[in-house]
């Protein structure tokens, strides 16, 4: 049950903020700040899969 909130809510804020908010938001702050914010996020998408999936096992 838990898994379907996480899935709903990562659901929820895809919906809530269209690409062309952000990008444009992103890169008013300049290059580098998007750049990091890119990679941030990407970084916290794949710590969430692997959350979801049951990473950590061991």
């Amino acid at each position: 049950m838990k898994a379907y909130i996480n899935i709903l809510t990562v659901f929820f804020l895809l919906v809530g903020l269209t690409s062309c908010e952000v990008i444009g938001g992103i890169f008013k702050g300049g290059m580098w700040t998007g750049a990091i914010l890119v990679i941030a996020v990407i970084v916290l998408v794949i710590w969430l899969f692997t959350k979801m999936l049951g990473g950590n096992k061991g």
